[in-house]
C-alpha cells in the first residue's frame, strides 16, 4: 500500500499528527487503527445493513424520499453518479443523519431521520454507531489541527452539529465475463470535510496518485480508511488533498459477490464559512485561493453535480 500512513490514534496525537498530515498531503488518504469503535457494534451494524438490503425491492423503496436529495432513508440503484460521469454508479444506499432537537437553529438544513420497521434494533444500533464515528472523526481532526499548527481544538466548533451523514452501502454482485475489473463507483472526490470508511478490507478501493497511477488501498481488518474531502481541501488551499478515488470490482471469487461498506461523511456546520486558512495562503500569491463560501452552499452546489439535488 505504498507509504500511505497507518497509525494508531490510541497513541498521543502529537506522536502521529505529522505522519498523518504527510499522508494526507501526499495521498489524501490514511489508515487509522485503534479508532475506538467497538468491533461488536461494527458486527451488529453490518448484520443489520445486510438484513435491510435483503428486503424486497418494494419494501426498500417505501423509504425513498423523492426530492430529498438522498439525505435520509433509501436511495435506489441508478440514482447517484460521480461528477462528470455519464452513467450512474452500481450501488444502493441508506443514509442516517444527525438527530436535532425540535426547534434547533440548524433544523432547516437537516431533515429528520426515518427508520425501517422491518429490522429490529436498527435505530438504536445506527444511532450508537453514528456517535462512535463522530468521536473517532473528532480525534482525527485534532491530529490534523496539530499538523497544521492550529490549536488542537480548532475544528471542534466548526463541526459541532455539522451535517454529517452515515451511509450504509451495497454494491450488488455482478455477473458475466466482464465482472472482474468492472467499475462499481466511478472516479470521484468526496464533498465533505473528512470521510471515515468501514468495510474497505474487501479489495476494490483505489486512489489516484499525483503521478496519475491508481493505487489500491488495502487496510488491515477492522481499521478505518480516512480521506480528505473537498471542503477541507478548500479550507487548506489544497495543502491537504481531496484525492480522486474509485471502487473497482476485484478479481476472482470476490468479483461475483455483493460488496458492503459504511462510510461516514463528516461535515462542517451548515453555517460555517469555508475561508482559506491564513497559514495556507502563499505570501507570493496572496490572491491565489478559493473565495469564501458557506458549507451548505458548497454542499448544495456539489449535490446538483452528482444528481442528488
Amino acid at each position: 500500500m505504498s507509504d500511505i500512513a497507518s497509525v494508531s490514534i490510541a497513541r498521543p496525537l502529537e506522536e502521529v499528527a505529522q505522519e498523518l498530515g504527510r499522508s494526507f498531503e501526499e495521498y489524501g488518504f490514511a489508515v487509522i487503527r485503534d479508532h475506538g469503535i467497538p468491533q461488536a457494534l461494527i458486527d451488529r451494524a453490518e448484520a443489520m445493513s445486510k438484513a435491510f438490503f435483503a428486503l424486497p425491492d418494494a419494501d426498500k423503496r417505501a423509504y425513498h424520499i423523492p426530492g430529498g436529495g438522498g439525505a435520509r432513508g433509501y436511495t435506489p440503484f441508478g440514482t447517484e453518479k460521480a461528477k462528470g460521469a455519464e452513467v450512474q454508479d452500481l450501488k444502493e444506499f441508506w443514509h442516517v443523519g444527525r438527530e436535532l432537537s425540535e426547534g434547533h437553529e440548524l433544523s432547516q438544513f437537516m431533515a429528520p431521520n426515518i427508520w425501517p420497521g422491518e429490522v429490529e434494533g436498527f435505530r438504536a444500533t445506527f444511532t450508537e454507531l453514528y456517535a462512535a464515528f463522530e468521536e473517532a472523526g473528532g480525534r482525527v481532526l485534532e491530529a490534523i489541527a496539530i499538523h497544521l499548527g492550529l490549536p488542537r481544538g480548532f475544528f471542534a466548533p466548526t463541526v459541532e452539529d455539522g451535517n454529517s451523514v452515515m451511509r450504509l452501502l451495497r454494491y450488488p454482485p455482478l455477473e458475466g465475463e466482464d465482472a472482474e475489473g468492472a467499475i462499481r463507483a466511478a472516479a470521484h472526490g468526496d464533498i465533505n470535510t473528512i470521510t471515515l470508511l468501514l468495510g474497505a478490507e474487501e479489495a476494490g478501493l483505489e486512489l489516484l496518485t499525483a503521478s496519475g497511477e491508481w493505487l489500491a488501498v488495502d487496510p488491515p481488518e477492522g481499521a478505518l480508511v480516512v480521506n480528505i474531502g473537498d471542503m477541507l481541501d478548500r479550507l487548506t488551499n489544497g495543502k491537504l488533498r481531496s484525492t480522486t478515488h474509485r471502487v473497482v470490482n476485484p478479481t476472482g471469487e470476490a468479483a461475483y459477490r455483493a460488496r458492503y461498506s459504511m462510510p461516514f461523511f463528516l461535515h462542517f456546520r451548515p453555517d460555517y464559512v469555508i475561508e482559506t486558512l491564513p497559514s495556507c495562503i502563499d505570501p507570493a500569491a496572496p490572491e491565489d485561493h478559493p473565495a469564501p463560501i458557506s458549507s451548505h452552499d458548497f454542499l448544495m452546489q456539489r449535490l446538483r453535480e452528482i444528481n442528488l439535488a
